[in-house]
């Protein structure tokens, strides 16, 4: 999966999450949670927003990955859609 269009998606997931976000202003490489101040929630509302919009599979397993923007494009850019 391209990574840009991953950056894409995952910027307008949380637009409706989180619509007062500047997404252009996030620093990738820093947790997200803590950018956005995302409730456990809203973490969940992004999973499940990601996985319909991508067709991929993300075991909660894998969530403790997902700490900052970088991530989530690293690991979601690498997922077949299923």
């Amino acid at each position: 999966m391209d990574a840009s269009h991953v950056r894409a998606t995952i910027a307008d997931v949380l637009a409706g999450i989180a619509p007062e976000v500047e997404f252009s202003s996030l620093d990738p490489t820093a947790p997200l949670r803590d950018q956005i101040d995302l409730d456990s929630v809203d973490f969940l509302n992004v999973i499940v927003g990601l996985h319909e919009r991508l067709k991929v599979d993300i075991p909660e397993s894998d969530y403790a990955r997902l700490i900052s923007l970088d991530d989530l494009v690293v690991y979601l850019a690498a997922k077949k859609p299923a």
